[in-house]
């Protein structure tokens, strides 16, 4: 106890509150009519994340508009829609209703117990049959006499509005300027409560929502945003002089390991939490021991605030409520873990069961999104990458608004009734059922070595257009660099990885495994296709020549695959897919140091597949045959002395001895090869391993029996 106290009084002062200013440029939004006004303002807030979160935050003006039936002007509410992001939205982001015939529907209201209804209502409000839907929160803009409503989340006025003392902090920041108002779940109620606060208090600049955010407003678009920008800037000063020279969260208990040592601990944690986490499809991890994680998990009251959960809606929808705590010293405990995951489980239920209503939802996913290590950070998994960083980015905010919350009277939380009643709101529910189904491979990891090259960059891009998330290596930093380059502005950065790697150290090779745990938290999918071809007679083989296929060809493969299934194990399945080639079965002149190489993969793959079964673990060739098109290996010197072998010219009569030789008399492509990869990766191929896929247009020679 001496230790903790001693941390507490001498550990380094709380993280500070960023002070927003004003980005609006008179000159950019001279020319801007209404509504291109309404959208500028919607981007300057959502692109700055002291301002509002990720997808959270909405805006709204109310523009004279004509009407396409009547030719009359009317009064138009335009109000961000259902979904999307105000830092990147565009117009067509927008819901556009009749403001009269959406103030109307107030006379169709029933009462708290019915306000889900009126959400019904709204489309027959739509103006020029714009499809984007209106949210849930229209009814805050709509029912508000104001031009212009801004109503956002940032950090320093959730802390405010997640505190014991946050009315009294209000008071005492705004003075009468801005109201305050208890919590209450966003709809047609809350709408109704805003106009008749405001109605009752004449002047104000703006509400405290309780737990939830603020809502404010003015006469025109640029004051309204720098009325925002304002209000934030005056939570975030208050909020920074009471946490002055002093520790958050009671100080520090237990100090971070060093970058290295986290690293470390994280590539080995995230593969045995993933394993043990039960559902359908796989989840997609993602780390952080930014300094805001690193404060919290370090922290005398962590355990304590973290059991409280999130507070903010828009937090804990993507957090769940509370998140895991893991013990530092137990991580490499099997037992521990799952014991810990099962209890988190149950707990869940349990919470499920408390607060369940007959018509609510059926229990979803009731594994742990955050999970939280002091010394170490922040990991989130979640369906796919997006949305577990994010989840992460969200739990962040939720550690700012503790801060915070904690400097000025103390942090609390939602009520669990209330929480649970968002949590499984049928209004969300609803929105969970209108998304498409995921692609195949969401939810899968893959790692490609050789992923610069062509058969690598393409099956990089098979698995990457299914939905998986991909981390290529090779050796070639540039060719590297260029192909995570169009990987990423064709599928996003969440997707791709990239990591230099020589196949042949084994450091590197371990390195690089540990990188794809980290950024991902595991691996499915393992492709084997870093390569190098040579040609030369037996007399002409040296050594060095022979070794160098080996050790790329056989020892690569080795390194890698035994990497990969050290990974794999601990979610008890998996795909491996070695990259062979026709030449690993049938003989062919003056390769003899390539061939036979590649004969030993093949071997190995057969070999693994064997061992492997018991763990759930397949493993499977693709064979190509003569993909010069695309193919690094063909730009040197193996074309070359390919046609030499072949007494013929290097050039476009290589690509057709080839073609003619093939049974189908047909190119093979980089995408060919993908797409075999592709059969072995997926769940067609479940009940397949040990097997051979000759992808070469037909060779005889090549036939597996």
């Amino acid at each position: 106890m001496t230790d903790v106290l001693t941390a507490a009084r001498t550990g380094p002062a709380a993280l500070r509150f960023a002070v927003p200013q004003s980005r609006w440029d008179d000159s950019a939004a001279a020319a801007k009519s209404a509504e291109d006004l309404l959208l500028y303002r919607s981007n300057l807030l959502g692109s700055d994340l002291t301002v509002t979160n990720f997808g959270g935050g909405n805006t709204s003006a109310k523009i004279d508009q004509t009407d396409p039936l009547t030719g009359e002007i009317v009064k138009v509410l335009w109000v961000k829609g259902s979904g999307g992001d105000i830092g990147s939205m565009k117009l067509d982001g927008f819901a556009t209703l009749y403001l009269d015939k959406f103030r109307a529907t107030e006379r169709l209201y029933r009462g708290v117990a019915f306000e889900d209804e009126m959400v019904d209502y709204l489309p027959f409000c739509t103006f020029n049959l714009n499809p984007r839907a209106a949210s849930i929160d229209t009814p805050l803009h709509g029912l508000l006499p104001f031009a212009h409503v801004d109503h956002v989340h940032p950090d320093a006025i959730i802390a405010l509005a997640a505190s014991a003392g946050g009315e009294a902090a209000t008071k005492e920041i705004w003075g009468g300027e801005i109201g305050w108002l208890p919590w209450k779940r966003p709809g047609f109620e809350l709408g109704v409560q805003i106009r008749d606060y405001v109605a009752a208090h004449p002047g104000l600049r703006g509400i405290m929502l309780a737990g939830h955010g603020i809502i404010c407003w003015a006469d025109d678009s640029k004051a309204c945003y720098e009325n925002t920008v304002a209000l934030i800037a005056d939570a975030a000063r208050y909020l920074n002089e009471r946490l002055k020279d002093r520790p958050a969260f009671g100080g520090q208990a237990v100090a971070p390991l060093l970058p290295e040592q986290r690293a470390a601990a994280v590539a080995a944690l995230m593969p045995r939490l993933r394993g043990l986490m039960s559902g359908d499809r796989g989840k997609i991890g993602h780390f952080s021991d930014d300094p805001e994680a690193l404060e919290f998990v370090g922290s005398v009251n962590f355990d304590r605030l973290a059991s409280i959960g999130t507070s903010c809606p828009d937090h804990f929808l993507r957090t769940k409520i509370a998140p895991l705590t893991l013990d530092p010293g137990r991580l490499d405990d099997e037992g521990y873990l799952s014991a810990q995951l099962d209890a988190y489980r149950k707990g869940y239920e349990a919470y499920y069961e408390r607060c369940a209503r007959a018509a609510d939802p059926q229990m979803r996913d009731p594994n742990p999104v955050v999970v939280l290590v002091p010394g170490v950070g922040r990991i989130t998994f979640a369906a796919d990458k997006v949305t577990a960083r994010l989840a992460g980015e969200f739990y962040g905010n939720a550690i700012n608004v503790m801060r915070g919350a904690e400097a000025i009277g103390g942090y609390i939380g939602l009520p669990e009734q209330e929480a649970f009643d968002i949590e499984y709101w049928a209004l969300e529910e609803a929105k969970l059922q209108r998304m498409p189904k995921p692609k195949p491979m969401v939810g899968k990891i893959a790692l490609v070595t050789g992923g610069a090259g062509g058969i690598g960059a393409a099956t990089a891009r098979r698995l990457l257009a299914d939905g998986a998330c991909v981390v290529i290596l090779d050796l070639d930093a540039a060719a590297l660099d260029e192909a995570r380059l169009g990987l990423t502005s064709e599928y996003g950065g969440d997707f791709v990885r990239s990591a230099v790697c020589d196949v042949t150290k084994e450091e590197q090779v371990k390195a690089a495994f540990a990188y794809a745990a980290r950024e991902y938290g595991g691996l499915d999918i393992f492709v084997a296709n870093a390569g190098i071809a040579s040609s030369a007679s037996i007399e002409d083989t040296t050594i060095a020549l022979w070794s160098k296929n080996y050790d790329v060809l056989a020892m690569g493969y080795f390194l890698t695959a035994r990497s990969a299934i050290g990974l794999m194990k601990h979610q008890k399945n998996g795909s491996i897919i070695f990259i062979g080639s026709k030449n690993g079965l049938a003989a062919t002149p003056n390769a003899s140091a390539y061939a036979s190489a590649k004969a030993a993969a093949l071997h190995l793959a057969r070999c693994l597949a064997l061992e492997c079964a018991p763990l759930g673990i397949r493993v499977n060739s693709v064979n190509p045959d003569a993909v010069i098109r695309g193919s690094r290996i063909w730009d040197g010197d193996w074309r070359k002395e390919r046609a030499g072998a072949y007494g013929i010219d290097s050039g476009s009569e290589l690509e057709d001895h080839y073609r003619q030789r093939s049974m189908l008399k047909r190119d093979v492509l980089p995408e060919d090869v993908a797409e075999g990869v592709y059969f072995f990766a997926s769940e067609a191929s479940a009940k397949s391993t040990g097997n051979i896929l000759n992808v070469d247009a037909g060779n005889a020679q090549a036939f597996t029996r």
